[in-house]
């Protein structure tokens, strides 16, 4: 089975190298180039575009940031719908919305492929040890001609019903995980203001009902943000693609007259730090940003 893979930013690269590491024959498309050479230092090889990358592969792996992206990988200039399509299937592991996973699966469709989503639960580093939990959307058939894929890429695999159903999934997923930053950071922000020591306090929260599983992993950054906000730290899951998906998870909520004030309010105050510059930052850092404001205002006072 030789498989593409078009987009090689952090996640995508992580799961193109435990691909290889598996065993997979792959060949890579990034819209930067500069990406490509340690896939290739690794055993990969290159496409032209999209529509050569069709060519190249059975089964193509889309991992992009938004939706936006993938409509232009798939519908714009030398993108997968311009190669041919016949027989061939598209994994799309990107978080989009809902709506924009069906219309994609339609295209594909029509040009003869097969589409199978499977936006994933993980950040970078499962993603290189292929412990991912992969959301899957699609036709039975669909998803058990690429289940040795899928199971090389997660450590659970959870067929959740037709296309639509992985999007969803994810943005559910995705909404406490990305709440807790901006309520960990406002509980912080208490105990700073009561004079509480803050390396106590964190040390609290994660030894308490106070955190979620993977708080004790990200809370040391979080303080070395309150210290030195311009301290350079790695990322793993940016907060500008939390702003994102809490943007899709309010327009999905608004289309389906459903009340979500907890993503809204999540969602201004990740809109909020991005403004000020710290979209490509780790999103977990959104935890310090209440603190730092906290601060800077009763310095001002």
């Amino acid at each position: 089975m030789r498989l593409g893979l078009c987009g090689t930013g952090r996640m995508g690269s992580a799961i193109a190298l435990r691909l290889l590491e598996s065993g997979f024959s792959l060949v890579a498309w990034n819209r930067d180039e500069g990406k490509l050479p340690p896939l290739v230092d690794a055993g990969a090889t290159t496409a032209a575009n999209p529509a050569t990358l069709v060519g190249d592969a059975d089964v193509v792996i889309v991992s992009l940031l938004d939706d936006e992206a993938v409509r232009t990988v798939y519908a714009g200039d030398a993108g997968l719908l311009s190669g041919d399509l016949q027989d061939k299937t598209i994994i799309e592991t990107s978080t989009v919305h809902p709506a924009t996973a069906k219309h994609m699966a339609g295209l594909v469709a029509a040009k003869g492929g097969r589409f199978v989503e499977c936006p994933v639960g993980g950040t970078v580093q499962p993603a290189r040890d292929g412990k991912l939990v992969g959301l899957v959307g699609g036709e039975a058939a669909h998803v058990g001609s690429v289940r040795p894929v899928l199971d090389a890429m997660c450590r659970r695999v959870e067929h959740l019903g037709p296309v639509g159903s992985g999007a969803a999934m994810k943005l559910a997923v995705n909404l406490p995980l990305i709440a807790y930053w901006e309520a960990l950071g406002e509980a912080l922000t208490v105990a700073d203001g009561a004079g509480i020591d803050l390396d106590v306090a964190a040390s609290l929260m994660i030894d308490s009902a106070g955190a979620i599983a993977v708080a004790p992993m990200r809370m040391a950054s979080v303080l070395q943000a309150v210290n030195d906000s311009d301290a350079e730290q790695p990322t793993n899951f940016s907060a500008a693609g939390m702003a994102k998906d809490l943007r899709l998870m309010c327009e999905l909520a608004e289309e389906e007259g459903l009340a979500m004030p907890v993503a809204e309010a999540a969602r201004h105050g990740f809109d909020r730090v991005v403004a000020a510059g710290w979209g490509p930052r780790d999103g977990a850092l959104v935890a310090a940003w209440p603190v730092l404001a906290r601060r800077q205002q009763v310095g001002k006072a």
